[in-house]
């Protein structure tokens, strides 16, 4: 079991507070991953009731990766300068994702689903910084477990939202379950609130919040410390090129079930949910393994062992095997962005941890924003096969970057007031 570093005073309480925050936001982060992945299973049904092409699905997904993108940094900083009130922050992004879905549910026309999108995918990118980085402050011996273990939260949504949506779809329409969704990060809001004024307004705890609260002058001035004398960028790099194949993957997949292997929804909801549902037992494990071992020992065989499943995919993928190829393929899909989260966090401090991480989205989320683009060409022109291998190639691209980067911790300048 996971326990927060105790200090000289009330390590009990810290420890009990520290394992419920992470159980909660374990269980909020399921929240996101199970909309999202539901999401994946609607697009053949989207695609059909707005009449829109590969290329424009692709153009959905771009614009919210962009947006998520372009949230990210600002979400960053406001989180670091409010380190106190990051439960509040984190309350209010799981309301905006569900009002939003309500907007996706009731859109009556393409320009309309695109802006619920947008909004979804705002409240996703911010409220994931915050999260991150109380993890890390809670869990600062055990990061890439710690890490790992709020994985698990978005490795339960992956599985059961597909498959569960997968079901529904037999019986109701996308806009239907969507509408009833919504309703769970509405009520989810309200916990965060109550956890959050109950954990992170303590004496201890709160004293130790105010640490994370950073002058703006001092977050520009070490953050750009850190980009220019570490190898932070290639990080972002690799996590950038992680994204576009992850993107890749959860866009043109079920297009690519339905259209042509004819599967029906509730196939593509079962397929999506194996997909993650070996991260469930993967991702600790490779969290774990990453802390003994190091961060690219582990994440490197990672990414090459994607590219290779990519490309057996893009071979053999009918059939039984296409079933076998997916729940192989999961085991590495779902645990690599903890891992370089985790490594982003070895060489940051705590002082600027999600201003580096809203970078680190940012980044990660405009270069994924071209992949779906290029993705959906590749599908429309020459079908699924090309569109794998692109993705295999940028696999291969991220794991020799990664093998590159330099993971020594350097401490936080000394920055005057």
């Amino acid at each position: 079991m996971l326990t927060a570093s105790p200090t000289s005073h009330d390590s009990v309480e810290r420890k009990r507070s520290g394992i419920a925050v992470l159980t909660g936001l374990t269980f909020g982060h399921g929240i996101f991953h199970f909309m999202q992945q539901s999401f994946a299973v609607m697009l053949p049904a989207i695609k059909e009731t707005f009449g829109i092409s590969p290329i424009e699905i692709g153009a959905l997904m771009a614009a919210r990766e962009i947006a998520m993108g372009a949230s990210s940094l600002p979400g960053g900083v406001l989180s670091d300068r409010l380190g106190r009130y990051r439960g509040i922050i984190m309350a209010a992004c799981m309301a905006l994702f569900g009002l939003s879905w309500l907007l996706v549910g009731f859109a009556p026309n393409y320009p309309l689903l695109i802006v619920g999108m947008v909004c979804v995918s705002i409240a996703t990118s911010v409220w994931h910084l915050p999260s991150m980085a109380e993890i890390s402050r809670r869990f600062s011996h055990r990061k890439g477990a710690s890490l790992a273990v709020f994985g698990i939260g978005g490795s339960f949504g992956d599985i059961f939202g597909p498959v569960i949506t997968g079901i529904l779809l037999g019986v109701l329409a996308w806009r239907e379950v969507i509408s009833i969704y919504a309703v769970v990060p509405l009520l989810a809001a309200f916990w965060f609130v109550w956890a959050f004024s109950g954990f992170g307004r303590s004496r201890q705890v709160d004293e130790n919040a105010r640490e994370t609260d950073v002058d703006l002058k001092a977050q520009i001035s070490i953050t750009k410390h850190y980009f220019l004398t570490t190898d932070i960028w290639k990080v972002n790099l690799v996590a950038g090129l992680r994204g576009m194949c992850y993107t890749i993957y959860v866009t043109f997949l079920p297009l690519y079930m339905k259209e042509d292997l004819g599967f029906s929804s509730q196939s593509i909801g079962f397929h999506f949910g194996l997909l993650w549902a070996v991260g469930i037992v993967a991702s600790p494990m490779m969290g774990h393994l990453s802390d003994r071992l190091g961060r690219k020992p582990v994440l490197v065989p990672a990414l090459l062992c994607s590219a290779t499943l990519t490309v057996i995919l893009a071979l053999f993928g009918q059939g039984i095997m296409f079933t076998v190829i997916i729940g192989v393929l999961g085991i590495f899909l779902r645990s690599d962005y903890a891992l370089l989260a985790a490594a982003i966090l070895d060489i940051v401090g705590q002082r600027v941890a999600t201003t580096i991480l809203g970078v680190l989205s940012f980044l990660r989320f405009a270069m994924a924003a071209i992949s779906p683009l290029i993705a959906g060409f590749l599908y429309q022109a020459y079908g699924m096969k090309a569109t794998l291998f692109f993705t295999a190639a940028l696999f291969v691209v991220s794991a020799a970057t990664f093998a590159g980067v330099d993971l020594t911790k350097t401490p936080d300048p000394e920055v005057k007031a």
